[in-house]
């Protein structure tokens, strides 16, 4: 009997093994079809646009990167907000075919990109605001402003929006946000139903500490995963399954440089963010509401949620793209952005006139 036990356990273990092996392997066809698909880009420098640039100082001492193109002397400077995990380099598309509208800003959020890390106690939304706030002081103190900014970065236009109404008012000439969410986010993100969403909540602390305990092995198993993060790259970033293999390399290779540390130190921030009421402060404003119909981070309902309460938006949903919908659809935001431009520059006269009375 135990002889027949250990055989059936053999054969079992053996099954199992073989299932596994299959997985991996069937993964690995998968992932090289993947990588191996057409790809218009292949040539393009993703990560390659750079300008000099120069520090900011962030008002608790954190350096701040920023980049500045364009004309000195032109009638608008367009300000660009990256995301959670992003640089600049994202805007990619956008600084190469957009430099005919202004002036350009471009700046990496604190603890991103080629900026200084921030302590953990100022990861939130409302220090990004003050953050963006800095950068405009310094880099853009006058003249009109359009401000766009992307998932995270729409969440900072609308903390800048809390903390300085008056700018809305005088200098802030157009806005769009992209992608991003003005409140209740942590119930609609990742497509969580809000009542597991809400579930989550006070479990989130202690999967966030375990996270920063494991974050060296968590580290290292995704530098080794590269099939794994490749495959939940292309699912959470972009909504077409046929995106081209380097969009999907560009925005892994941007999520990987940021540490998981980082990652833990604003989760707190995205469970609490609620700026709802600050949308009232850009009813004046021309503004783009833009999101991806297939968007799995900020699923739509939270583009329509901000377009509800700004009547008068210009709101575009773009179907078959997913989050990283600038870089997947470039065509179309970068249109939605020359129309917002457009209409910006009536608010920029305006805006010029106030400043001069």
């Amino acid at each position: 009997m135990n002889k027949r036990r250990a055989g059936i356990a053999a054969a079992a273990t053996a099954l199992t093994a073989a299932g596994i092996a299959g997985g991996v392997a069937a993964q690995r066809r998968v992932v090289g079809r993947a990588r191996n698909a057409p790809d218009p880009y292949v040539d393009e420098p993703f990560g390659g646009l750079h300008s000099v640039g120069r520090t900011v100082t962030a008002d608790d001492g954190v350096p701040l990167h920023v980049e500045i193109d364009g004309d000195p002397h032109a009638d608008l400077t367009v300000v660009f907000v990256h995301g959670f995990t992003l640089s600049m380099d994202c805007w990619y598309f956008q600084r190469r075919d957009l430099g005919d509208l202004g002036r350009f800003v471009f700046y990496d959020q604190r603890s991103h990109g080629s900026s200084g890390r921030g302590p953990r106690k100022h990861s939130t939304i409302d220090q990004l605001g003050r953050d963006l706030y800095t950068v405009l002081q310094a880099v853009a103190p006058t003249g009109p402003l359009l401000l766009v900014g992307h998932s995270m970065g729409g969440m900072t236009i609308l903390a800048l929006a809390d903390q300085h109404p008056e700018l809305f008012a005088n200098r802030i000439a157009g806005v769009a946000l992209i992608g991003t969410a003005a409140g209740a986010f942590a119930e609609t993100a990742f497509g969580i139903p809000g009542v597991i969403g809400r579930a989550l909540r006070p479990v989130a602390p202690g999967v966030i500490r375990a996270a920063n305990r494991r974050a060296t092995l968590i580290e290292q198993g995704r530098r080794a995963g590269s099939d794994v993060a490749f495959m939940l790259t292309r699912r959470f970033s972009y909504g077409d399954a046929d995106v081209p293999p380097s969009l999907v390399a560009f925005m892994e290779r941007m999520v990987t440089a940021t540490p998981i540390e980082v990652m833990t130190e604003f989760f707190d921030t995205f469970l609490s963010h609620d700026k709802l009421k600050a949308l009232q402060v850009l009813r004046s404003v021309p503004t783009l509401v833009l999101c991806g119909d297939r968007d799995r981070i900020t699923p739509v309902h939270n583009s329509e949620v901000i377009a509800d309460a700004l009547p008068d938006a210009e709101s575009v949903v773009v179907p078959g793209a997913g989050h990283m919908v600038m870089l997947e659809r470039p065509a179309v935001v970068n249109g939605a952005l020359r129309r917002l431009a457009a209409r910006s520059r009536p608010a920029a006269d305006g805006a010029d006139t106030a400043a001069t009375a």
